[in-house]
């Protein structure tokens, strides 16, 4: 292998350089048998030289941070705990603490001294190809204080795999095992606490805020993590401003007072997140101050804690300041090391020497203007200061300025080591520095398992432990600005828990600040994006018809379901439906179902009435009461078939109601044929029409065939395209349910065919129109035919123009015109001379009236009709005097031509043919 050796950072004799040899290098150190190391920016800025050329100098620093002095003091008092307890029995623990002054250079130097050979008196770092059996100054490194020094230097201990445990870098990229292996930390990884702050802003209501961040990797990758945490969450950045990682540089004051600018500039934006480092804050907050700015400021873990901060004069001017820390531990112990941090020896700690001189430096000033002198003292004035000024110690100063959160990480990282190296001593001499490589700790510590506030707690598969956050809010009590704890956030369910009452209070009284680029949307409306490359620039439109939106700030509206669901403009739900139908309780389904039972009550009087005068001739003339009874059954069926069009349609009454009404009509129809052809036989003197009629004249074979036929149609239709029940979709507010025919054509051939059987019947009455008067049936059955053609041709275009639920009621109508047309013009005449005509009701005056109509008939019976004109007279004399003198006259017949027509057979009527012409009749009917 081949060593190079690290020189010491030699460093000019001058007195302003600390650093004169390697060991001046170190901050606080302790020997032990197993050496930790640690890395803390106990200052916030390294000086830089002003000589030109710059030379490789390690420069001294300036600004002291006594939160991260507090931090190295944490770190020494849990090793020193550790060696006092039985943790590892006869092992003790020794640190080497160093100060990175929030510089990656100054960090790599001293993560270089880490990686030297143990015991090597010349820190030299070996080049290998294997460092499996490479045994280095230190086993495990605590720290750094920020992810882009944590960054930088466990890239470097990944040559060697020494595990690095940091208790203050929470930058996300830190949890790819691919980059950093040997990375661990005690804390969240920005991913929960971006998240976290996320949550926040979301429940508080807020959408348009700003962001401000140092230019490094922590506030780029803290940045980044926030920006996607927003943009999942439906908030928007109004502004990003990156202010430099150095105070040192040249655009920093520029560029705060260009954030500030840009602050008071975005008056919608009341809400400021800030990812930065606490002196950063110092100045970003004294410029606000000064310009009078007035926000609500998120706090990143870096600086919500930070008491430096809350005690800037004026600092509540500036408004009101949430954060979000790492969840803190019984701090008493580290209180009281604090207490007897005086008796200390300093030979081995810088921190703790320098501290001491600040004190005296400083002592003559108040709080506030006191921690501003330590913060801006250099190494280099303190070593032209005058060292015989007398030590004044202030415990109060130390406790004030606690940090609880990375105190306890810090301890908690401390301890972590520790257990993995007890599981490594188990079975091995832990005195010897070579009895495990620092990979081997590596390995045990992935499945350390830590006691926090009385819960197990482990590093999972990223390194991280995922504790929750204490969510800090700071208060003015007592004319002073106090760090609170107002809730907990619970990184794993994501959600705020609040110890009272008060503390929610607290958190609700935020939402009372307005931080939105538009107004919140209703219920009930929606956000329409206007011209502006953010989502949360828009206006609020109304839903339309049929769409909701039931929370605030919706995106789009909900669409109803268009079949079950409606809703109006401006809706905040869905209103179900109302489902239509011809109800039972509906005051026009009342008074339909009213006038089919008074039909029925009809129905049941005439056959009351026929039943009682069984015997009389109007009975017998109008087919006998068989007959009758089958026709009124039928006009019986069709009223109870409307019964059938009523209430909520099932699929049982879909069938039924069309295919009762079809047959029974065809019957009721088949039977008045019937009547029809009787009548027209009984009265008709044609003989080749007698012919005809009585080839047609067959009752039972005619009317089980006509309804037979009908039958089969409906089967057909039943059978193949049934009827069933449809709900109506076509108004909007409401469902009707309704039956649907199945087959319009199957509908129209059985009403088609009822209509044939109507218009044959008619042709039929209306050839024996002209019957006798007193019992001329036909000319009713005509009129009750053509009821029945007005009432369905109107019908056909009123059903095809009218929906909803009355509908079935316009069926109902026609169905009752029809039937009740029918039914009077056939039986009522008939009632009307049983009740109130019984004189003509008798067998004497119907053979009167037969035989009259006769006699006309017989008179006439040798004209045609056509020769029924003017000159009618003077042809029955030529008639008659031909049949005088005619020699062909034979047997009483004659025969004689009328001039214009063909010649003509006819006979000489005896005497009495005109009464027996009427038996005839009379027998026939």
């Amino acid at each position: 292998f081949v060593i190079f050796l690290i020189p010491c950072f030699v460093i000019s004799t001058d007195l302003a350089f600390s650093c004169q040899n390697v060991d001046d290098f170190v901050g606080a150190s302790s020997p032990g048998d197993i050496v930790i190391g640690g890395l803390f920016a106990v200052h916030s800025e390294m000086l830089h030289p002003e000589e030109d050329p710059i030379k490789p100098v390690i420069q001294n620093c300036a600004g002291f941070e006594i939160q991260v002095f507090l931090q190295t003091l944490a770190m020494i008092h849990a090793i020193e705990t550790i060696n006092n307890s039985t943790l590892l029995s006869g092992v003790t623990l020794g640190y080497e603490i160093y100060d990175t002054c929030a510089e990656v250079t100054k960090a790599m130097a001293s993560a270089l001294r880490f990686l030297s050979k143990f015991n090597s008196s010349q820190n030299a770092v070996e080049f290998k190809c294997n460092y499996s059996d490479y045994i280095p100054r230190v086993k495990a490194v605590t720290g750094a204080s920020y992810s882009e020094v944590s960054m930088a230097v466990s890239r470097l201990l990944a040559l060697q795999l020494i595990p690095q445990v940091s208790p203050a870098s929470s930058a996300e990229i830190l949890s790819d095992k691919i980059r950093f292996p040997s990375f661990f930390r005690t804390i969240p990884s920005d991913f929960h606490q971006t998240r976290a702050m996320t949550r926040l802003i979301c429940e508080a209501g807020w959408n348009w805020i700003g962001v401000i961040a140092t230019d490094d990797d922590n506030g780029r990758f803290a940045l980044e993590s926030f920006g996607v945490q927003a943009m999942a969450n439906n908030v928007c950045i109004a502004f990003k401003e990156m202010l430099p990682a150095y105070l040192s540089d040249s655009t920093f004051h520029t560029k705060v007072d260009h954030a500030i600018e840009k602050i008071v500039k975005e008056t919608r934006v009341n809400v400021i997140v800030v990812f930065m480092r606490q002196f950063h804050v110092l100045k970003l907050f004294e410029k606000a101050i000064e310009r009078n700015v007035n926000k609500i400021w998120i706090a990143s873990d870096n600086w919500s804690a930070a008491v430096k901060i809350s005690t800037i004069p004026n600092i509540r001017q500036l408004g009101t300041v949430v954060g979000f820390g790492f969840k803190s531990g019984d701090m008493s112990s580290f209180q009281e090391f604090l207490r007897n941090l005086h008796e200390k020896p300093t030979e081995n700690n810088k921190f703790l020497r320098e501290y001491i001189m600040l004190l005296s430096v400083c002592a003559h000033l108040e709080y506030h203007d006191f921690q501003t002198c330590i913060a801006n003292q250099s190494q280099d004035d303190l070593l032209e200061n005058d060292r015989s000024k007398p030590q004044i110690w202030r415990d109060d100063f130390l406790n004030a300025n606690i940090e609880p959160g990375f105190i306890h990480s810090t301890t908690l990282a401390v301890y972590a080591i520790a257990h993995a190296i007890k599981g490594q001593c188990k079975d091995r001499d832990c005195k010897d520095p070579s009895a495990f490589t620092p990979w081997e700790l590596l390995e045990e510590l992935k499945n350390v398992v830590v006691m926090d506030n009385g819960k197990e707690v482990k590093f999972d598969s990223n390194g991280d432990i995922s504790t929750s956050y204490d969510v800090f809010l700071w208060k003015e009590i007592d004319g002073h600005i106090e760090i609170t704890t107002m809730a907990e956030y619970d990184a794993e369910k994501g959600g705020f828990i609040f110890e009272d009452e008060e503390k929610k209070k607290d958190f609700l009284a935020l939402k009372k600040v307005q931080s939105t680029c538009s107004q919140h949307c209703r219920p009930g409306q929606v956000k329409k994006v206007t011209g502006s490359p953010h989502t949360c620039c828009y206006e609020c439109v109304y839903c339309p018809e049929n769409h909701y939106s039931n929370q605030t700030d919706m995106d789009y509206c909900y669409r109803c379901n268009n079949k079950t669901y409606w809703a109006p403009t401006n809706s905040t739900t869905c209103y179900r439906k109302t489902i239509h139908f011809l109800a039972w309780t509906d005051w026009f389904a009342i008074f339909l179902l009213l006038l089919s039972a008074f039909g029925v009550v009809l129905i049941l009087s005439i056959c009351v009435i026929f039943t009682k005068n069984l015997d009389t001739p109007v009975v017998k003339a109008s087919g006998g009461l068989t007959v009758c009874y089958i026709i009124l059954f039928s006009h019986f069926l069709i009223f109870l078939s409307t019964v059938f069009f009523i209430d909520v349609p099932t699929e049982f009454k879909c069938k039924t109601r069309q295919a009762v009404f079809g047959i029974s009509f065809t019957l009721c129809i088949s039977c008045i044929l019937i009547k029809s052809l009787k009548i027209l036989l009984a009265f008709s003197f044609d003989p080749k029409l007698q012919n005809f009629l009585k080839c047609m004249y067959k009752p039972i074979p005619t009317v089980v065939t006509c309804t037979g036929i009908q039958v089969i149609i409906c089967t057909f239709w039943l059978i193949f395209r049934t009827p069933f029940v449809n709900q109506n979709f076509s108004i909007p507010r409401a469902i009707i349910l309704e039956c649907n025919e199945g087959s319009i054509v199957a509908f129209g051939i059985m009403l088609g065919y009822i209509a044939a059987l109507a218009f044959i019947c008619f042709i039929f009455a209306f050839k024996g129109r002209k019957l006798p008067e007193n019992y001329n049936e036909a000319k009713f059955i005509t009129f009750g035919m053509l009821i029945y053609f007005i009432a369905w041709i109107v019908f056909i275009p009123v059903y095809a123009t009218t929906f909803g639920k009355y509908l079935p009621a316009v069926e109902i109508i026609v169905v009752l015109i029809s039937n009740y047309g029918i039914l009077c013009c056939t039986f009522l005449p008939k009632c009307y001379i049983i009740i109130y005509k019984q004189e003509t009701n008798t067998k004497s005056a119907f053979l009167k009236m037969v035989y009259t109509y006769s006699s006309k008939s017989a008179g006439s019976v040798a004209v045609s009709q056509a020769s029924l004109d003017s000159k009618s007279s003077s042809l029955r004399g030529t008639i008659t005097e031909s049949c005088k003198t005619e020699n062909d006259s034979v047997n009483g017949n004659c025969h004689f031509q009328v001039p214009g027509q063909p010649l003509i057979r006819n006979k000489v009527l005896p005497k009495n043919a005109a009464r027996t012409m009427v038996r005839k009749r009379v027998s026939s009917i």
